[in-house]
């Protein structure tokens, strides 16, 4: 579910730095992007209710950009999102394996080093912060 998107969570398509839209033009010359600040977006067209987006990156063998990912892929099914001016990390309802855990978990988790990440990157890239949006939980 993380590299399929319908039309309601199409805004969920990561952002891209020029170097990895690169590599992802260089596997699939079809792919069509949209400038988002100094970021690049997957443009999925206009997508009827029932179709599915696909990102360009992922083949049956997983996603070709390895380590290479763009953050909001390395951080899934986290998320990094401003709700009401303050930033917090939620967890998407889409990944059940996750969201269906101990909260407390975690939370516990995230503060063994990764929540700082997630908020220094968020810091230096304002552009990736997603709005926030009520079927989220917030973990942190």
């Amino acid at each position: 579910m993380c590299c399929i998107f319908d039309r309601y969570d199409i805004w969920e398509t990561p952002l891209f730095d020029e170097d990895t839209r690169n590599k992802v033009l260089e596997f699939n010359s079809g792919a069509v992007f949209a400038k988002v600040g100094n970021k690049y977006m997957l443009n999925a067209g206009e997508l009827a209710e029932g179709d599915l987006f696909t990102c360009p990156a992922l083949t049956e063998n997983g996603c070709i950009l390895g380590d290479s990912k763009p953050f909001d892929c390395r951080i899934y099914p986290f998320r990094v999102m401003d709700k009401d001016g303050q930033r917090v990390i939620a967890v998407s309802t889409l990944c059940k394996d996750v969201h269906g855990q101990n909260h407390d978990k975690l939370r516990k988790y995230l503060k063994n080093g990764l929540a700082e990440k997630i908020f220094a990157y968020a810091d230096a890239n304002p552009d990736v912060v997603k709005p926030y949006y009520d079927n989220y939980t917030v973990i942190l």
